[in-house]
């Protein structure tokens, strides 16, 4: 959980630093490319390949190109159309997607992750609802993608470690470079087809944030999530993908932001954590079900 608990830290001032110092100034492609490349070329010098199956190379890459270079994808350009207070909030239906997720791998369909999943939408909803535009709607379903691929990403590598006995005694920053390297190969195609060179990082503060972005954020962020994604349960994964959200708008508001609507923020903000904290209460219920009909069953 201390994995977890320190990226959370991290990652709370890229939501700012992206919204304050790139988007809108820098190609938003680019952001992306150097971001990855920057976290590609940290892991590269540690990567040891020789006992690891063909397979799994390519399933360590596919997971990369999802979580991380799909993802990112996704999150950069919702700034063009949020603030970062929004896309902080609309970034909290990630667990609701984990657990679903899990629910299709194990076969099983909860019909209550979709009633909390809609009281989450009203809390977003009201969050805008004096300004609901065009922008807005097209912003929240960019940062949905953003969120489906991130669940994707943890979900898929998690399941990857049970299943690939190899990978059980390698050192995880040995096989991690491949995870920004399938990240890397969709920023560089997305740049190519989307990306423009008319708007390139100018100033020395726009350059050091992509630095700390790509080498801190990304490249340690991402490693560091991973391996505390392997050491904790679903439940907790699920949690701690949304305390990034009001750790994130506080440093938002304290230092970047100080005239936001913090009473409609607060609102709407507890109308999603309400619907997230019962999704946690009818987990636990049903795992305590399982649990006594186990027994039962002994």
């Amino acid at each position: 959980m201390r994995y977890l608990f320190g990226v959370t830290i991290i990652w709370a001032f890229s939501f700012s630093l992206i919204g304050v110092y790139l988007s809108g100034y820098v190609d938003a492609w680019f952001s992306v490319l150097m971001r990855i490349g920057i976290a590609t070329m940290v892991f590269l010098p540690f990567m040891r390949l020789k006992k690891i199956k063909a397979e799994t190379i390519f399933r360590l890459i596919g997971i990369g190109a999802v979580q991380l270079g799909l993802m990112y994808c996704f999150y950069f350009q919702s700034f063009r159309f949020l603030t970062v207070p929004e896309v902080l909030l609309f970034s909290v239906f990630t667990p609701i997607y984990i657990t679903l997720l899990n629910d299709v791998l194990s076969k099983q369909f909860h019909k209550g992750h979709l009633f909390t999943a809609i009281i989450a939408v009203l809390g977003a909803a009201y969050i805008q609802y004096s300004s609901i535009s065009e922008n807005v709607f097209l912003g929240f379903l960019i940062i949905q993608g953003a969120n489906f691929c991130f669940a994707i990403g943890q979900v898929a590598y998690k399941y990857l470690l049970k299943s690939a006995p190899e990978l059980e005694n390698t050192p995880k920053h040995a096989i991690f470079g491949l995870f920004f390297i399938g990240a890397f190969i969709v920023s560089l195609i997305a740049f190519f087809i989307f990306g423009s060179t008319e708007k390139m990082p100018t100033t020395p503060v726009q350059w050091g944030v992509i630095l700390y972005l790509g080498a801190v954020a990304s490249g340690a962020g991402y490693y560091f999530w991973n391996q505390g994604v392997v050491k904790v349960n679903t439940g907790s994964l699920a949690i701690m993908n949304n305390a990034l959200i009001p750790i994130g708008l506080i440093v938002n508001i304290v230092i970047w932001n100080k005239e936001a609507d913090i009473k409609k923020i607060l609102i709407g903000g507890s109308l999603i954590f309400a619907s997230l904290a019962l999704n946690e209460y009818r987990n636990k219920r049903i795992a305590k079900s399982l649990l006594i009909k186990n027994k039962k069953a002994d």
